[in-house]
């Protein structure tokens, strides 16, 4: 039997906008254990929760002050076992998030290091440069933060500086430092004792640099897709060569407990072949595709991806994911027109990817056709919009609705809004709402997640993909997928309907997706 992360539906939770059981409008532990059976019932295999560690929540906690301990905010420790074992009870499995590239600044270790003096064992385990010029009051060198400004914050009045690739309350270790790896070997291990099945590993591809810190040539790849780095012609910050002897340790640490536990990397790379790097025998088990994520809707885009990632994968004996939204970047009913032609795209955008070999993963409030709000500034809390003054991520991030006709819509106990407000109008597409819709979105995932692990669960790895006046059709196993990206009605494929995304009688329309059953 192939390990259970091969073909997984992986559900990602955003800890603070799932659910919470206390009131205090932010999302907690036992808010998310006591909606599991939810995620049983549509029918994915394991859920992913974003870091739920002690943090000054400057980003959200992906600024980690302890690895090994729950912030309050979210529970405790016994609140986060008694989650891990409530899902494997509903035969769930737990992905944690790990972020490795950087500490909050609020970490014992980098407090440390500000009270310790310059070249001293403590600042070691981190970045800490002399500035240039004649007084060290410009920055070590020219990178960029990936929230904007420089990537440097100086120390006082100092001629030092410590580099964050984020935000300055994030400063980037130095993994040629051994205290480093010796510390996550150990974090890797308090966890996975306590029975996670596997880490989402947060800016993989960043954890080691050129060791001089030379200048940056050329100007960062722009996109309307958050990245975290990577995509530029030179990248001395990012996919270096080193950072895969840190997986290849990874790797061995995790082959030593039972249940196939396994660990994807959040790695932004140039090609996809860079990218299933990551993925080889010895290294980690999957990698997120963010060529998936920027394709735009089109027939022709989607097959180009899929024709790149597969023999890139194959290669290295890798199976491929497949992922549309996550908390960084636009829901897809949003990226692809928004309204009713944008959640009609989306649907048919998620039935192509739960069609593919491999891994899918979800986004929480996806499957009920949320789109991206538009957060006022006033409650706006990215630290990339303090620093840029862009709207940032916030909108994808809004507390998702489970019941009621006003915010916050069954999210919390209590009446008072969420730590970002929820709009008005969101009571149609609440859970309470859908669950008795059988032409709701929530009710389409979970007859797309049922078909999926009926017709292709043993569907094997072969597909074969033609595209043809913007419909692009994908065959797998006895199952074909027609999508039509034009903007006129396309011939349905021959063969026994399973599931449509949209009214498809006697004719594919534009923005829809179908199943047919051919073999």
């Amino acid at each position: 039997m192939s390990e259970w992360w091969r073909q997984a539906v992986v559900y990602q939770v955003y800890v603070r906008s799932f659910a919470d059981s206390d009131g205090d409008g932010v999302g907690d532990l036992p808010g998310i254990t006591s909606r599991l059976p939810y995620l049983r019932d549509l029918g994915v295999d394991a859920v992913w929760i974003t870091p739920f560690y002690r943090s000054p929540q400057h980003d959200h906690g992906y600024d980690v002050a302890d690895y090994v301990d729950v912030d309050p905010l979210f529970g405790t420790l016994a609140d986060a076992d008694a989650l891990v074992a409530r899902a494997h009870e509903l035969g769930l499995r737990v992905i944690v998030d790990l972020v490795p590239n950087h500490t909050s600044s609020d970490h014992a270790w980098f407090r440390a290091a500000l009270a310790a003096e310059p070249g001293s064992p403590e600042r070691a385990r981190y970045l800490f440069r002399t500035g240039r010029g004649a007084d060290a009051s410009e920055p070590p060198n020219n990178w960029r933060s990936v929230f904007g400004g420089p990537a440097w914050t100086r120390v006082g009045d100092t001629d030092q500086w410590y580099l964050h690739l984020f935000d300055s309350t994030q400063p980037d270790l130095d993994w040629r430092n051994p205290e480093v790896p010796a510390m996550f070997a150990d974090v890797l291990r308090f966890w996975l004792d306590r029975e996670v099945d596997g880490f989402r590993v947060d800016v993989a591809h960043g954890l080691l640099k050129e060791e001089d810190l030379r200048d940056q040539t050329g100007q960062e790849v722009s996109s309307d897709t958050f990245d975290v780095g990577g995509l530029a012609e030179d990248a001395p910050m990012w996919d270096q060569p080193e950072v895969h002897d840190v997986y290849r340790q990874w790797h061995a640490i995790l082959a030593e407990y039972d249940g196939d536990r396994m660990a994807v990397a959040e790695a932004w790379t140039r090609t996809v072949e860079s990218n299933a790097a990551y993925v080889r025998p010895d290294e980690l088990h999957q990698a997120f595709n963010f060529d998936w994520v920027m394709a735009p809707w089109s027939a022709t885009a989607y097959a180009d991806v899929i024709e790149r990632t597969l023999p890139a994968l194959a290669a290295v004996g890798g199976t491929p994911t497949w992922v549309l939204s996550n908390h960084d970047v636009q829901r897809h009913a949003t990226r692809y027109g928004g309204g009713a032609v944008g959640r009609a795209r989306a649907r048919a955008a998620t039935l192509l990817s739960l069609t593919l070999p491999g891994s899918a993963y979800l986004y929480q409030g996806e499957e009920l056709g949320l789109e991206d709000v538009d957060v006022t500034p006033e409650h706006r809390q990215d630290p990339s919009w303090f620093r840029t003054g862009e709207p940032g991520r916030d909108g994808c991030r809004v507390p998702i609705p489970w019941a009621g006709d006003r915010a916050p819509y069954g999210f919390g106990p209590g009446a008072a809004q969420p730590w970002i407000p929820q709009p008005e109008g969101w009571a149609a597409l609440s859970v309470e709402a859908q669950q008795s819709d059988d032409g709701s979105t929530l009710a389409f995932y979970r007859r797309a997640l049922a078909l999926r692990r009926e017709w292709l669960g043993g569907a094997g790895d072969e597909v074969s993909v033609s595209v043809h006046d913007d419909v692009l059709t994908v065959r797998r196993g006895d199952v074909t997928l027609a999508v039509n990206c034009g903007s006129v009605a396309a011939a349905l494929p021959a063969g026994e309907p399973l599931l449509a995304t949209g009214p498809a009688d006697g004719g594919l329309p534009p923005d829809t997706a179908i199943w047919v059953r051919t073999g």
